[in-house]
């Protein structure tokens, strides 16, 4: 019997021992686990201070890209006035040119009149006409023209009654 007793006190002991030792664990596996969670806690915190400065960032950037955004259009409205107003200005000299084209080659063709008699039933229409400072008398003094000395030739057909 005092083995069993024996046996006894020390299964009791191993317990207490056992019963210190599960104790001992679950503080260590509670410490460690308290630990973890801190450690998570600052790890989600680093996280969220990461993921605010990148939105930061971006809501920067955007900011800096609607500026830039901003700039371009105001230069190309501007380039597309300039434009608008060259094309304007072009049409205007165009129509300039043609009308001094239209007006030169009047000019030439009258010029050519008078420098060029022509032929016509036989009768000159003009004489030589000299471009000079007394040529341009004949216009002053229109009874003075040359085609005035010519003859007047007409047929009888435009007589018709």
């Amino acid at each position: 019997m005092a083995s069993s007793s024996g046996n006894s006190n020390c299964s009791g002991s191993t317990l207490l021992q056992n019963s210190g030792s599960e104790e001992d664990l679950h503080q260590l596996m509670d410490q460690r686990k308290r630990r973890r969670m801190e450690s998570n806690r600052e790890s989600a915190r680093r996280s969220r201070m990461r993921k605010q400065k990148h939105l930061d960032d971006l809501m920067a950037q955007l900011s800096l890209l609607r500026k830039d955004n901003h700039q371009i259009l105001s230069g190309i409205n501007f380039i597309t006035h300039q434009y608008l107003n060259m094309e304007a200005e072009n049409s205007v000299l165009r129509a300039q040119v043609l009308e001094l084209s239209q007006r030169l080659d009047s000019l030439t063709q009258i010029l050519n009149y008078l420098n060029n008699p022509t032929v016509s039933n036989g009768v000159y229409e003009s004489e030589a006409f000299e471009t000079s400072a007394e040529s341009f008398t004949s216009f002053i003094d229109p009874f003075n023209l040359p085609c005035l000395n010519q003859p007047i030739v007409v047929s009888a057909d435009v007589f018709q009654y």
